[in-house]
């Protein structure tokens, strides 16, 4: 059974930066895309940035130029670096893998506000 375990949420001022963490297990990690999604209070879950495991990464372009998605296959983990955050990210962030979607995990909750 894979599990998602996402860290690294915090409270940040308008203009931060925070980097998120998942680690997954209990699959092969290499071999699948990887997706950060988010759900604000009140609004569907939708998704941030994609990796696949070979090819073009994706973002949705609220995020673009903003943030980074990576991976470290050794790792089984997979990154999102948040700069230049607005209230508007205040959400929680999950990890999953687009194509073969997994029990969510507790997600991480990012807070921006002054």
């Amino acid at each position: 059974q894979v599990q998602l375990v996402e860290s690294g949420g915090g409270l940040v001022q308008p203009g931060g930066s925070l980097r998120l963490s998942c680690v997954v297990s209990g699959d092969i990690f290499s071999i699948y895309s990887m997706g950060w999604y988010r759900q604000a209070p009140g609004k569907q879950r939708e998704l941030v940035a994609t990796i696949p495991s070979v090819g073009t990464i994706t973002y949705a372009d609220f995020v673009k130029g903003r943030f980074t998605i990576s991976r470290d296959n050794a790792k089984n983990t997979v990154y999102l670096q948040m700069n230049s955050l607005k209230p508007e990210d205040t959400a929680v962030y999950y990890c999953n893998r687009p194509k073969k979607i997994s029990t969510w995990g507790q997600g991480t909750q990012v807070t921006v506000s002054s």
